[in-house]
């Protein structure tokens, strides 16, 4: 069993970390917010319909599919509704704790299915991780004056990341019907943390022009740099 590509689930520990630092120091404005969760929708998309996507289709498994997409869906659905009945730091810490866990998952399903299929996915979480640790930062330091606590609190949770990616090492190891089940599920889970989450948060700040478009950059981006390492 292949665990080498551990080392590259560091790359989102430590944006988000970064990211947790700078919300405990410096006030980001409003709208260059938006613009970079649209830049990482897009990303994030991207990396859904070009990596994930294709693996899907060419399992050539209906029920392996239909099965792994309801899963995913299943699975996003149920966290978002514990979402709203957990309140406060600790209810935060434990959904963020869920989602970064199925991050770990879907970045672990994609190094099942080759190292640039993982890379990409790699970048694209990163972006999504970061605003995840900016989040869990702005909202911890309502109650917690200490901003080095706030970072330790936030690289603890991350951490959970890793070992996402571990317990997803397995899959390359099943048989290729349940390997296309456990892409669907990675899909759909990628694809909800775009429209349900991150595009979400994003239109909480009225758009303009150039935001929009943000989401677009990011999408071409991903596709310009897959097309880049397929040289």
């Amino acid at each position: 069993m292949d665990f080498s590509h551990l080392g590259y689930t560091l790359i989102p520990v430590i944006a988000a970390i970064i990211g947790a630092i700078v919300a405990v120091n410096i006030n980001l404005n409003a709208k260059l917010v938006s613009a970079i969760q649209h830049f990482a929708a897009g990303v994030v998309f991207a990396a859904a319909a070009g990596e994930i996507l294709p693996d899907v289709i060419h399992g050539n498994s209906v029920w392996a599919t239909a099965i792994g997409g309801i899963l995913g869906l299943a699975v996003m659905l149920a966290i978002k509704q514990v979402e709203t009945y957990v309140k406060g730091p600790v209810g935060l810490l434990t959904m963020v704790g869920v989602d970064i866990l199925i991050d770990g998952l879907v970045l672990g399903i994609g190094f099942a299915a080759g190292a640039r299929t993982g890379l990409l996915l790699t970048i694209a979480l990163t972006l999504e991780v970061v605003f995840l640790g900016l989040t869990v930062a702005n909202e911890l330091g309502e109650s917690i004056r200490s901003r080095a606590k706030i970072v330790a609190i936030t690289a603890a949770l991350v951490l959970v990341l890793p070992i996402g990616t571990a317990l997803a090492a397995p899959i390359a190891l099943l048989p290729g019907v349940v390997v296309t089940g456990f892409f669907a599920f990675g899909l759909i889970a990628l694809l909800y943390l775009v429209t349900e989450e991150l595009l979400v948060e994003a239109h909480e700040t009225p758009d303009s022009p150039w935001i929009t478009s943000m989401f677009f950059a990011g999408f071409l981006a991903l596709l310009i740099l897959e097309e880049l390492m397929a040289k």
